[in-house]
Order: structure tokens, then sequence, then C-alpha cells
């Protein structure tokens, strides 16, 4: 029998309505197919790691995560996040709507203190924002290494520690490519350690794969976030960077 964890809370919001990328923007989203702009990914992503960090600090060091992320949530909607922690030590939990509608799910787990950590991407430069590409298949070649982002962590706000670091995969992609309106549909985190207020992050990265699906285009990279010589995290990170345009809401 698992241990059902208690139950989290929190009224929706979107956060990146001024962003360069439109999908967050009620007009633009609309044409999309969406009833409003899109509550960032990593936003729900961070709203559901909220009971397993209540239950588990340490998982922020050495703990893992998947999640993919269903159905987007709206700003001012309540996000219900259920958690429940198995037998085997993993953590199972869901992000849902008021109604039941399940948006994302996750499953979690702590790893033994004693393994030893992957290797670092390399570091390359990036390209200034004006000379950014537009995405497309003919440049999103799979092994190639993307322009390193290096930003001082701001843990200032209400906004949790777990949305903060994996916001530096979302800005690995938007400064490497003059993306348009895209969406965030899943990562596989991995935490090596703590990064803490200031601490200088370098996040690089590679194209690992891009596919064509249901008439939308994907990307997915690997990312390692760095510290100095520590790693902090290493993330699969899943995006449509086209998404095909559609007249139905939902």
């Amino acid at each position: 029998m698992g241990r059902t964890l208690p139950i989290y809370r929190v009224r929706a919001e979107n956060i990146a309505v001024e962003s360069e990328n439109k999908i967050h923007d009620d007009q633009v989203a609309a044409k999309y197919g969406f009833r409003g702009g899109l509550v960032p990914g990593v936003t729900v992503y961070g709203y559901m790691t909220v009971p397993i960090v209540e239950m588990a600090p340490e998982w922020i060091e050495r703990g893992s995560m998947q999640v993919r992320l269903i159905e987007p949530f709206y700003d001012g909607e309540e996000v219900v996040v259920r958690a429940e922690a198995r037998e085997d030590g993993s953590i199972v939990v869901t992000a849902q709507r008021e109604d039941g509608t399940v948006c994302a799910r996750g499953s979690a787990s702590i790893r033994d203190a004693a393994l030893p950590a992957p290797a670092r991407l390399s570091e390359h430069p990036l390209p200034a924002m004006e000379q950014r590409a537009a995405p497309s298949s003919e440049n999103i070649i799979p092994g190639e290494l993307l322009g390193t982002v290096v930003e001082a962590l701001d843990l200032t706000g209400w906004r949790p520690y777990t949305e903060r670091v994996l916001q530096y995969s979302n800005d690995i992609l938007a400064r490497n490519f003059r993306l348009g309106p895209w969406i965030h549909t899943a990562s596989e985190i991995e935490n090596w350690a703590v990064a803490r207020e200031g601490d200088r992050l370098s996040a690089r990265g590679r194209v690992l794969e891009r596919f064509d699906r249901k008439g939308h285009e994907f990307v997915v990279v690997d990312v390692t976030i760095v510290e100095g010589e520590r790693l902090i995290q290493r993330v699969r990170h899943t995006a449509i960077y086209k998404p095909r345009m559609t007249d139905a809401p939902r």
C-alpha cells in the first residue's frame, strides 16, 4: 500500500504573459485552439514538486522526476496536486483541474547518494539575439551543441526553486533559436546538487532528437546545468517548437 501525501492546492498564474513566447498570450494561443494563454510548463512542474520536497527535502539534490504535460492550465484556475509515495520508493504525482481533469503526470524517485554524476556537456558559443535562426528540420540537428546560457540564479519572489532551475532548460532553447509560439511538453529531470541565490549557472545543451507528430514539430534537448565544477541538474527537455494551428478550442 502506498502513502497518500497532503494535497497541495494553488491558483495557477500565467507569469509569462509578456514573454517572447506568445503561446502565453490569450489572442495568439487562441489561434492554436487554446482558451487562453498557457501557464508555463515549468510553473506547473514547480507546483507538482511542492509535496515531494515537503516529504523528502533531499530530493532537491539527489532526486529525479519524469513529468509529462498533457493539458494546459489557464491563469486563475485552481491546480490540485495529488501525490502518493509508493512502497518501491517512487512518488507518483498529478496536477489536476478542479473537475478532475489530469493536466500533468509525474513520477519521482530518490537515488543512492553513492552513484556517480554523469559527464557535463561542453560549453559552446551563444548566438547574438538578432542572429538566432528560426528553427527548422535543416538546422535542428541531432548531436549539435547549443550555445551556453550563463545567468545568476534569482530566487527572489514566491516561485519555487525547482521552477527557477528548470527554467534554464527553456532558456537554452529560446536563446539559441528565434522561436515563434512554442510549447514545453515533457522533461526528465535529475538533481545532483543545490544551487544558491546568486550562483552563476551555466546551462549547456545539445540536440538529441527532432521529429514530427500529428502536425507538430518537436525538439528534444539534453541539458546540463553547472555551477563551477558542480553539476546541479541534468534534463532531457522536450518541446513543440512549431505547433500546428487549429480553430478548435480546448
